[in-house]
């Protein structure tokens, strides 16, 4: 199975690089695997150029035919361990990075206690590709923001939180809250493109009529917060964020927005056709308890 696995890999990506990355491993192992699936095959798959890979005919017929034969393996032992019992064993979790920092160290230890027999792996990345990789069967589950962009995913709520709008401390907004129409005269500065939060920001700028026009961009919260504590501008932190975040950059102030406050809803999503749905919904049960834990004095966060 796995040296179908390196085989399809390069087949959809037709560089050895770019599938060894894709697949977590190296160069060496993965060109190995596939030279042993040629030879148990006795045929060549891929013409080695020195800038890409093709696809002999051989190696055509193989890859459309490898997809169907790992789909229904991947689906052969979520069934077996499905019959084993709920939520024992390895577990492959994707996570989006305005998530993952501050969720998972509340969520991992109550689940370890929970499901003592489960294995987790977690895979960080940005939710178009964690999609991707839940569809192709190389995760389980994900944990992203709703909805998920793609179809064929069954969506578990866990909870929502509030975005805050973090300024300088030299901000002339007061005390009290503030309501979303200040982001018109307040330059927003957002995450690089390809993240769920930049677009969520936007769609809040967007109801009351503001911009974004900062020529400011950054590829991490922790990033986004220490511009604002330099003075760049503004931006919007979800309420799991604010703790961590924060504490690190000098010269901030937040501002909560008055009812009702723009939030975010972030849930569980596995694909639809998985047999292990009762699983993840006691999956999705053991994040909410622990969110229910985190959220006790803080308003700004409601388990679904």
């Amino acid at each position: 199975m796995s040296q179908l696995r390196a085989f399809l890999a390069l087949a959809e990506h037709l560089h050895f690089r770019d599938a060894a990355a894709a697949l977590r491993m190296s160069q060496p192992a993965l060109s190995g695997s596939v030279a042993a699936l040629e030879e148990s095959l006795d045929t060549r798959l891929v013409e080695r150029t020195t800038r890409r890979v093709l696809l002999t005919p051989a190696g055509e017929r193989v890859a459309r035919r490898a997809e169907n034969v790992l789909a229904e393996l991947d689906r052969l032992v979520e069934e077996v361990r499905a019959v084993r019992g709920p939520l024992v064993g390895p577990l492959r979790v994707g996570v989006i990075p305005t998530v993952a920092p501050y969720l998972l160290p509340v969520v991992l230890p109550r689940l370890a206690e929970e499901f003592p027999g489960l294995e987790l792996s977690v895979h960080e990345e940005r939710t178009d590709h964690i999609v991707a990789e839940l569809m192709a069967g190389r995760l389980d589950v994900v944990l992203l923001a709703l909805p998920a962009p793609a179809q064929g995913v069954t969506e578990l709520p866990l909870y929502d939180e509030d975005f805050v709008l973090v300024t300088p401390a030299s901000s002339r907004l007061g005390a009290e809250d503030v309501p979303r129409d200040a982001l018109n005269e307040l330059d927003v500065i957002l995450l690089n493109e390809g993240h769920c939060l930049r677009d969520q920001a936007l769609d809040v700028c967007r109801e009351v009529g503001a911009r974004a026009p900062s020529a400011t961009y950054a590829t991490s919260l922790a990033t986004l917060v220490q511009l604002v504590s330099g003075g760049l501008g503004v931006t919007l932190v979800p309420e799991t964020a604010l703790p961590v975040e924060t504490r690190r950059a000098p010269n901030l102030a937040l501002h909560r927005f008055t009812d009702p406050a723009p939030f975010r809803r972030i849930g569980l999503g596995f694909r639809s056709t998985s047999p292990r749905a009762e699983e993840f919904e006691a999956l999705a049960a053991g994040v909410r308890a622990a969110i229910a834990e985190l959220a006790t004095g803080t308003p700004g966060i409601r388990p679904a």
